[in-house]
């Protein structure tokens, strides 16, 4: 096999099928996949609500500190299907591949995406390959789409936030964002910064567990930040407030931040989301997230209220308010 794509490797010829063999099948085997039908075959899934939900991926670079596309690609399914309330089961992945992309870089991206998927307990089952001309997919596109079960009783979404209700994050917020960004432009910094990308289905099952009922609303902050999810959670009628000093923001993101010009509230992750919690329940949801490896930096950080319904207001250390729009523009694009 070359050491690079070729456009004969989406021919579905004899490179075709050496690639899905030693490359896809090799590194997501399972036996459904490995049947290698047109669509996957199923066993039955336990009882609830199917949840399904579909992503792209086209991140630049394709590897970064604490990461890559292929782990995105995992990471940003299972986390969609996870704030449902559902249990992930299966993924698909389509691989759009640019003439000249190095079969190294592409094998570590899939040996990066089955790791993530077994750490996530779920299965790749079924996928597809195309081979583009040589610029026009810069590099590697991923297409994903993830099937869950919400169990019988769960119900989680913005039409449950209710005044009086507590907000909190699972850790420090704009890491993902601002890794990708110091690699894409060479900044300098002497930083350790890593991307927060991590599956986090486990974590929001222990969440789940801990205080049954008392989760009204869960979502993971990616593109557009924590800001974004807060409007899109205001637009539902109620008002939010949340304490600029209680957000946990790494040092080395409000650096980078301040260099690029940037507002970390409004910084991607891929690790973190925001969880509504009834009042009475919202210390037990802070020891649950406390205990687990993903959650040990969760704080909380405002109340849902009756006042300003539809906006977000942002509460200064000096007594100040200011309210937080949602984003306009695209300071980051491509970190996702």
């Amino acid at each position: 096999m070359s050491n690079q794509i070729l456009l004969s490797h989406g021919s579905g010829g004899l490179l075709s099928h050496e690639l899905v063999r030693d490359i896809f099948i090799r590194h997501f085997d399972n036996p459904t996949l490995s049947a290698e039908g047109d669509s996957a075959l199923l066993p039955a899934l336990p009882a609830g609500r199917l949840a399904l939900t579909t992503d792209s991926y086209v991140v630049q670079p394709l590897e970064f500190p604490g990461g890559d596309i292929g782990k995105l690609a995992v990471c940003g399914t299972v986390n969609d299907l996870a704030v449902a309330g559902a249990a992930p089961h299966y993924l698909t992945a389509g691989f759009i591949l640019e003439e000249g992309l190095s079969l190294d870089l592409l094998e570590r991206v899939v040996i990066s995406m089955a790791a993530t998927a077994r750490a996530a307990n779920v299965q790749i089952v079924t996928g597809d390959t195309k081979v583009v001309e040589r610029g026009a997919a810069d590099g590697l596109f991923i297409n994903t789409a993830g099937l869950g079960v919400v169990p019988p009783g769960l119900a989680l979404s913005p039409a449950q936030l209710e005044p009086g209700d507590v907000l909190l994050v699972n850790g420090t917020l704009g890491d993902h964002g601002m890794a990708v960004m110091m690699q894409r432009e060479e900044l300098a910094f002497t930083s350790t910064l890593k991307s927060d990308c991590a599956p986090l289905n486990g974590l929001i099952a222990a969440l789940l567990a801990a205080a049954p009922g008392a989760v009204h609303c869960l979502r993971d902050a990616t593109r557009g930040g924590l800001v974004t999810v807060l409007n899109e959670w205001a637009e539902s009628g109620v008002g939010i407030t949340i304490q600029e000093t209680a957000i946990p923001v790494r040092d080395a993101v409000r650096a980078i931040s301040e260099l690029l010009g940037l507002d970390p509230l409004y910084a991607a992750n891929e690790g973190k989301f925001v969880a509504a919690v009834a009042p009475e329940a919202a210390e037990r949801a802070l020891r649950a997230l406390r205990a687990q490896p993903l959650g040990r930096e969760a704080a909380i950080i405002g109340r849902i209220t009756a006042k300003h319904a539809g906006r977000v207001v942002l509460e200064t250390p000096y007594g100040a308010q200011r309210i937080l729009q949602m984003l306009t523009g695209a300071p980051l694009p491509r970190i996702c």
